[in-house]
């Protein structure tokens, strides 16, 4: 499908549930019918289309009818198409009797179904054939009804009774539009603009389906060959968008004009104040009208327009000046009634700007603070950037390089910074601002020198030791970051004093890395316990910590769930992440959850969601000049789309993965992306040395939780023998399930052990490492054919196959295939290398081995897997 062709509808997602019900609701035979309710463009008639031929396939006979006003004017105009010619309806008695034979044909066999949309527009003659046909078992009825439409009297009783189920349609949620953007673009899409479409759609699926193909035909919703993101604000849509909204506006009188434009520059508005600009009597009817919402929180009442475009709509239309006025009005409301709201002065200043270009900077600055505390950097940055050189001072230029650096501008924050660092006065000043340069220097700017420069000068210029602590904690930080687990020492001290830290942001920041740190060594629980309580600590003092978002906590809380071996919490933890970034404009933060959740999936074994996680992750870091994650994002790209077999896309990520320095706590995905470029091309030999290089690099560096990863796959693919030895050793001071499991599944595969590989299986399957469980079992059922004990196999391998059906394509050397007909860890080598094509020849200088003795091995190989050809030997592994 063409997501350009407006013809075509687009793929129905976000409604199983109410499918689900219609199939319940129409296998009853009491059932009459089933009719869904929502507002315009919701999706009614686009459900009762799939619902038709599901009746169909029940065996009724099928018909539609469309409802209008026009069409309500003439008695059975809508179904008069329906009635068989040449019957006499003067009597109507008599006449419905008769279209109930006609319908019903020969010995009343013939069931029809009859589909009606917007059934608010029926006329009552219509209405009542329908109900007398549908109490005769004659015909069944699928219909719409628009909500806040009048119904009458015979329509409403054509839609009641206990036999006629009601379908409420509600608009889609966040996780619903992802899936209905996905499926009509064909790929996935960065998740802030899934958020964006959703806000700017308010989860009406005509409306996302528009603003989709505006933003398509001018360009700003653009593909980079792994996912679609959004270049800037959204378009209004599509000229029929546009002329939709544009006639439901105009609907409303033009003494409502007034308040449907202050509500567009300033919603949501007390109620008072809208009262202000029309009378009770018209506000009540734009509510009716269904133009607006009044929404009751707490003790206030406010009104809002009913959905999103509609201010976007308005706001086109108001000329300057008096956009001009409404403003400073309202300026003038807010501030009469007290501007008691907490959210008051902002508003207040962001009108004024709006207004005149300028506010007083008191205002601007307190305004700016608010901004923070809810982490709406870019209105921060907005208001700061609008205070003269003369108003700005260090604190005000510390608030707006935090501001620069959440939203990705490390360049801008530098300068920003660079000016408060040198004009910062006293311990806490130069403390506060030593802190957030150097880690935009570091995270944002990518430059790890200066970062430790800056801490070590503002450490020498620092009068207190409790200064000086700080910036110890906050150089450990830096370094723990770019792969130095050592640092770990410089925190031996650093207690749960979160709330009376010299610099809030500074503990919050080593706190975050000390849990990285503590997995990095072996420590992995102590780390799930650190990342917890660091995550406590800034809830608790989020009002002192405008920055980071707290959800950057649970970015390590997710990498050290996964590291014991808890990986369903870890997914979980991903998800919350993003959902209480929501309403954040922070860039940064949302670039690395991006990419620990591509690192959780992939362990998980989602392949396809690890990869749409990564892509976010390298299409953000690029649009917001973010070095750092270019390189373990692209690698990351590069190991998923190997393991779902697409090796042209793996060989280009992992090319320009290159391109950029490694990252320090992830410098070994290079190594990784590696491996698996030589697993999909079936060289098990080479990515088994690079594995094992790549642990001892991790080991000598003090990195246990990479070296685990690295051991992890080089025991899946046939090194279970080499890694036991040390996978033994760490066994016997890890923390958490995870090594332990490991180390199993090595001794399983080592000794050929069906019943510790069917444990190990179960074990993994309990984590959530569906691909592990899915491999593990697969390896069990061949070991148990080949240990004489083919019955125990068909437990095994059907673990095997509900495992690898969660697992998303994933293409590995312990596939479920191999459960039908193993092979030897040798033959499966040279198979994998014959099913890709490579010669004999090169297959015996490659594995160094003799062309005999390859030769010998793939006819073993063709005679287990009950094949002739290399054709043939690729289908049965997979290939």
């Amino acid at each position: 499908m063409s997501v350009s062709d407006t013809a075509v509808p687009w793929p129905l997602v976000g409604r199983e549930l109410e499918l689900a019900s219609f199939d319940a609701v129409w296998a009853a035979r009491r059932c009459q019918g089933v009719v869904v309710h929502g507002p315009a463009g919701i999706g009614k008639s686009r459900l009762a289309r799939e619902c038709l031929p599901r009746a169909v396939r029940a065996g009724f006979e099928a018909g539609q009818a469309t409802a209008s006003a026009p069409a309500a004017a003439v008695p059975l105009g809508a179904i008069a198409h329906l009635i068989p010619p040449g019957l006499d309806l003067v009597d109507p008695v008599r006449g419905f009797a008769a279209v109930a034979r006609a319908l019903s044909g020969p010995g009343g066999r013939r069931r029809w179904v009859l589909l009606v949309d917007d059934l608010q527009w029926l006329d009552a003659a219509s209405a009542v054939l329908l109900r007398q046909l549908m109490d005769a078992g004659v015909v069944r009825l699928i219909g719409t009804v628009r909500s806040g439409e009048p119904v009458g009297d015979a329509v409403g009783a054509l839609c009641g009774g206990d036999a006629v189920h009601r379908i409420d349609l509600e608009p889609f949620d966040v996780r619903a539009t992802e899936q209905a953007l996905q499926a009509a673009l064909g790929g996935p899409v960065v998740r802030r603009t899934v958020e964006d479409l959703h806000e700017a759609s308010g989860g009406n699926v005509l409306f996302l389906r528009e603003l989709v193909l505006g933003a398509l035909a001018v360009g700003t919703l653009a593909y980079d060959g792994e996912i679609w993101e959004q270049n800037g604000r959204f378009a209004a849509g599509t000229r029929r968008l546009s002329e939709m909204i544009d006639a439901r506006l105009s609907a409303a009188p033009d003494r409502a004009r007034p308040a449907l434009e202050l509500l567009a520059l300033c919603e949501p508005v007390p109620v008072a104040d809208v009262l202000a600009t029309t009378d009770l009597d018209t506000l009540t009817a734009l509510e009716e009208s269904g133009l607006v919402r009044v929404v009751t929180c707490r003790r206030r009442t406010t009104v809002v327009l009913a959905h999103p475009l509609y201010g976007e709509a308005l706001r086109r239309r108001i000329p300057s000046l008096r956009r001009t006025k409404l403003l400073l009005d309202q300026v003038g409301r807010t501030t009469a009634a007290g501007a008691r709201r907490a959210d008051d002065t902002r508003r207040m200043a962001a009108w004024q700007l709006a207004a005149t270009g300028t506010a007083d900077p008191a205002l601007l600055v307190e305004a700016a603070a608010l901004a923070r505390y809810a982490h709406d950097y870019a209105q921060a940055k907005t208001l700061l950037e609008s205070l003269h050189e003369k108003d700005q001072t260090t604190a005000t230029r510390l608030a707006l390089g935090e501001a620069l650096f959440e939203l990705g501008a490390p360049v801008g924050a530098e300068a920003v910074l660079a000016a408060a660092y040198a004009g910062a006065r006293g311990d806490q000043e130069k403390l506060s601002v030593a802190v957030v340069r150097s880690w935009n220097l570091f995270w944002g700017a990518g430059r790890t020198p200066e970062a430790l420069a800056l801490i070590a000068d503002a450490v020498g210029g620092m009068a207190g030791a409790e200064g000086r602590r700080m910036l110890r904690y906050h150089a450990a930080s830096i370094r723990i970051s770019d792969g130095d687990p050592s640092a770990l020492a410089l925190l031996d001290d650093m207690g749960d004093e979160a709330g009376d830290a010299a610099d809030p942001t500074g503990w919050l920041t080593a706190a975050m890395m000390k849990s990285m740190a503590l997995t990095m060594r072996g420590r992995a629980m102590d780390g799930v316990v650190w990342a917890e309580q660091a995550y406590r600590a800034h809830l608790a003092i989020a009002d002192r910590a405008l920055y980071p978002h707290p959800a950057a906590q649970l970015i390590s809380l997710s990498v050290v769930l996964r590291d014991v071996g808890r990986f369903t919490e870890a997914r979980a933890n991903g998800e919350r992440a993003h959902s209480e970034l929501a309403t954040s404009a922070t860039q940064l933060t949302r670039t690395w959850i991006a990419f620990s959740r591509g690192q959780v999936e992939l362990s998980c074994g989602h392949p396809a969601s690890a990869r749409r996680w990564f892509a976010e992750t390298v299409r953000r870091a690029r649009s917001q000049g973010q070095i750092r994650p270019l390189n373990p994002g692209l690698n990351g790209l590069a190991i998923a789309a190997a393991q779902r077999g697409d090796v042209a896309a793996a060989e280009q990520a992992a090319e320009r993965a290159r391109q950029y320095p490694p990252f320090g706590l992830y410098a070994e995905f290079g190594a990784l992306a590696q491996a698996w470029l030589r697993i999909a091309r079936g060289d098990l030999g080479a990515a088994r040395a690079v594995l094992d290089e790549a642990a001892e690099r991790s080991r000598a560096a003090g990195n246990i939780s990479m070296e685990v990863w690295l051991l992890t796959d080089l025991v899946r693919i046939g090194g279970a023998s080499a890694a036991l030895g040390r996978l033994a050793e760490m066994a016997e001071t890890a923390q958490g399930d995870l090594v332990p499991a490991v180390l199993d599944l090595a001794r399983g595969l080592a000794e050929d052990d069906p019943e510790r590989l069917l444990a190990v299986a179960e074990t993994m399957a309990g984590m959530g490492a569906d691909l592990y469980a899915a491999e593990a079992a697969s390896a069990a059922a061949a070991a148990f054919r080949r240990v004489g004990r083919p019955r125990r196999a068909p437990v095994a391998a059907r673990l095997a196959v509900e495992s690898a059906a969660l697992c998303e394509g994933a293409r590995t050397p312990l596939s479920a295939a191999e459960a039908a007909a193993p092979l030897t860890a040798r033959q499966r080598d040279i198979a994998v290398l014959a099913a890709a094509g490579v010669a004999s020849k090169d297959i015996a200088a490659r594995l160094q081995l003799s062309v005999r003795t390859v030769e010998n091995h793939l006819q073993n190989a063709y005679s287990r897997l009950g094949v002739t050809t290399r054709a043939e030997l690729a289908d049965a592994l997979g290939a």
